[in-house]
């Protein structure tokens, strides 16, 4: 037993930093615009098992389609492993299923991408509307693997109170992050499409009614991500001083992620979003993410 718990906490940590990886190529995929490197064929690229003569955009995009497939893999050992490490009714049985689902219809929204050419240089609102729910499905995706993580290391079996104080202000920032997320993600394929040279130059183009809608709707990520801000240091202030350990560290280091996101945000504008930029940015929303979906555990959580 305690071999078998070893070894699923082990597969826990490694298919999380895993995902975080493959995650980051994603948008590597799309910030270098090689969404159609192998055309509009999937699960095959140009028609072929392997790319034949692959361009530096094809060798991209096939990587993460290859990164995907071994985690689709490490995600069926997963759900094997918490099946067999913990009893009927333990919470990491239900948040490892949980995260299986949100994993396939991640890799059916990223074929979707492919097959429906929302893709390579498609400036269009439907894209910007693809994106956005591809990101929204990746935060919860994370959300259902950071808890499937944390309930590793508990044998006692816990539920969330779905009812209390606390469960609608964790609802708001829940909700709050994944519109500022979303919002982020048409934000940077504003930035990719249609790149400016200075940040007057973006900024002028954000107001120009002659701008590409995408452009235009780069000015709601700011606003929607100051709102989430405001929301989470007020929850992170709140539970810093809480007489649980685990709950002050969680709101400490929720309060920490917080304002370094704030100031990549900053940093990543000033820039003018460079690659390199977008993937810190994007690496440091996950981490706001899923610890502000680990403190709420912690919070709403009680023993049976």
């Amino acid at each position: 037993m305690l071999k078998s718990l070893r070894s699923h906490r082990i597969l826990s940590i490694t298919t999380l930093l895993y995902t975080l990886a493959v995650i980051l190529w994603g948008a590597f995929v799309r910030a270098t615009g090689s969404g159609a490197g192998c055309g509009d064929h999937w699960p095959l690229c140009n028609g072929n098992v392997l790319p034949r003569s692959p361009t530096l955009e094809t060798i991209i995009e096939f990587t993460h389609r290859f990164t995907s497939g071994i985690l689709l893999m490490l995600m069926v050992l997963w759900v094997v492993s918490a099946f067999r490490a913990f009893p009927k009714k333990h919470p990491a049985r239900t948040t490892v299923v949980w995260s299986a689902i949100f994993l396939v219809i991640e890799a059916l929204l990223g074929a979707g991408l492919v097959i429906f050419e929302m893709v390579a240089d498609n400036p269009s609102l439907a894209r910007g509307w693809w994106a956005a729910a591809h990101l929204a499905n990746t935060m919860i995706l994370l959300g259902w693997m950071a808890l499937t993580v944390a309930f590793g290391w508990r044998m006692e079996t816990r539920r969330p109170v779905l009812a209390g104080p606390w469960a609608w202000r964790f609802a708001v920032a829940l909700l709050l992050l994944v519109i500022a997320g979303s919002a982020g993600a048409v934000a940077a394929l504003g930035n990719t499409l249609f790149p400016a040279d200075t940040l007057v130059r973006g900024m002028r183009m954000d107001f120009d009614p002659a701008s590409n809608i995408l452009v235009r709707l780069r000015v709601l990520h700011p606003i929607a991500a100051a709102l989430a801000a405001a929301w989470l240091f007020y929850l992170s202030i709140t539970f810093s001083s809480d007489d649980r350990a685990k709950v002050r560290v969680w709101a400490t280091l929720l309060g920490a992620l917080v304002l370094a996101q704030v100031l990549a945000g900053i940093v990543n504008l000033m820039l003018l979003a460079p690659v390199w930029m977008q993937l810190s940015h994007l690496l440091l929303a996950d981490g706001v993410w899923m610890a502000t979906v680990l403190l709420g555990a912690l919070v709403l959580t009680r023993n049976d």
